[in-house]
């Protein structure tokens, strides 16, 4: 039987991107942004930013929203594309939709996408979930004990689709759902941890997070 992987080899590698969602603002921590929180010394989202391009994606694309201004002065993020959501506090679809939407017109042919409030999921999850890349028509997710997770990919060919149904604090959810037989999983729960950072209690345990 030839998959698509079979029908893909010999071709020019797919072209992956690094979407990094880090416009939230962290109501159930006191309003603090959460790309701005502490790791090891450094915000949030300069680790995110290192564990795409440790994962294998060379460019990378960062959405912020709450406190944006502030987190371009304070955090390194030298080669990324950097965009500002004026409408973050609707929730992640309209970052998505953003994120998506600046992906169009480079050449990319998927967006890998990450959160950045899921510091626990590293450069190893990244780069299983890219390696499944094989064309625009890509759907693939990271799988913890068999429930889908971050990373996502998305092939070009679903973008517009995605962008159509990305409302609220739902993102893709609603897409991929619709999809279950398109998407194609990769446990990860043995290199990566897919938990939140959205509590004081959850803040703490980053703090306590070894170098």
């Amino acid at each position: 039987m030839t998959t698509k992987r079979d029908e893909a080899e010999g071709s020019a590698a797919p072209v992956v991107a690094g979407l990094l969602l880090a416009a939230g603002g962290g109501r159930r921590l006191g309003g603090r942004p959460k790309a701005l929180l502490p790791l090891r010394g450094r915000p949030l989202v300069e680790h995110a930013v290192r564990t795409l391009r440790a994962g294998g994606c060379d460019k990378v694309h960062v959405v912020l929203g709450a406190a944006a201004g502030q987190v371009r002065a304070r955090a390194e993020l030298s080669g990324c594309t950097v965009l500002d959501n004026p409408y973050w506090e609707s929730g992640m679809g309209s970052s998505l939709r953003l994120g998506l939407d600046s992906l169009i017109g480079t050449g990319t042919d998927a967006a890998l996408v990450l959160l950045v409030d899921q510091p626990g999921v590293g450069s190893g999850a990244v780069a299983r979930v890219r390696s499944l890349c094989c064309s625009t028509a890509t759907l693939a997710a990271a799988s913890y004990e068999g429930r889908r997770g971050h990373p996502v990919l998305f092939g070009a060919d679903h973008w517009p689709g995605i962008a159509k149904s990305a409302e609220g604090d739902q993102g893709a959810r609603a897409y991929l759902r619709a999809r279950p037989d398109e998407i194609e999983l990769v446990e990860c729960r043995d290199i990566a941890d897919p938990s939140d950072i959205d509590t004081p209690q959850d803040l703490e345990r980053l703090r306590r997070a070894r170098p």
